[in-house]
């Protein structure tokens, strides 16, 4: 049972790519409202944006359409999967650089305080926007796609049973030539029945109801 309606992965498809496209530009387009990291200047491309932004962004987006238009469960599963790695690397991307690669940094939050937000709660909010926030939300619906994909339904029987051969035409291929059908009454019954070269024709045995 591979095949699955297209619908079964389009709600989490979408937020998928919504989620990813957000984390991919968000450090160029974060700034407009006040929600940045250092260097803040717009559409400059820094080895921290590229490689903790950009990339797992990309991962979830194409993850999300993969799984919004997928029809086969092998697909959709495999997109949502790559949509987890995007996330967990959100997650978890920021502090492995620091610990193994330190050429690759994301900068600093810009901080301060800003309306009614302080200062830590500023700093707050750009992390969870940026990376930890968008990743945890990216790793839900993923799992939750995936769970949809591994799951049997009602729908995805009919789907195989439709796929399968009706009696008829199987038998008309196993012996090579085209059934035609007799009917016979007696009395108050009717049969009907396949009739095929070489065999004879009349009413067999009568049941009558039950």
């Amino acid at each position: 049972m591979a095949r699955v309606p297209r619908s079964r992965g389009a709600v989490c498809g979408v937020l998928l790519i919504l989620l990813g496209a957000w984390g991919a530009l968000a450090p160029f387009v974060g700034h407009y409202v006040h929600v940045a990291y250092v260097p803040d200047n717009g559409w400059h491309l820094t080895s921290g944006r590229l490689y903790l932004s950009v990339v797992p962004g990309a991962l979830a987006l194409l993850g999300g359409l993969l799984a919004a238009a997928a029809s086969n469960r092998g697909v959709g599963g495999f997109g949502a999967f790559i949509a987890a790695l995007g996330g967990a690397w959100f997650v978890l991307g920021v502090s492995a650089t620091k610990a193994f690669a330190s050429s690759i940094s994301p900068g600093s939050p810009l901080g301060g305080s800003l309306g009614s937000l302080s200062a830590a709660q500023r700093t707050f909010v750009e992390q969870a926007a940026f990376f930890t926030g968008t990743g945890v939300l990216i790793l839900f619906f993923a799992a939750l796609a995936l769970g949809r994909f591994a799951v049997v339904g009602v729908r995805d029987a009919e789907l195989a049973a439709e796929e399968e051969e009706p009696d008829g035409e199987g038998l008309e291929q196993d012996i090579g030539y085209p059934a035609t059908t007799g009917q016979y009454t007696t009395g108050q019954y009717t049969t009907t029945e396949s009739i095929y070269p070489g065999q004879s024709s009349g009413p067999g045995p009568l049941r009558g109801p039950g």
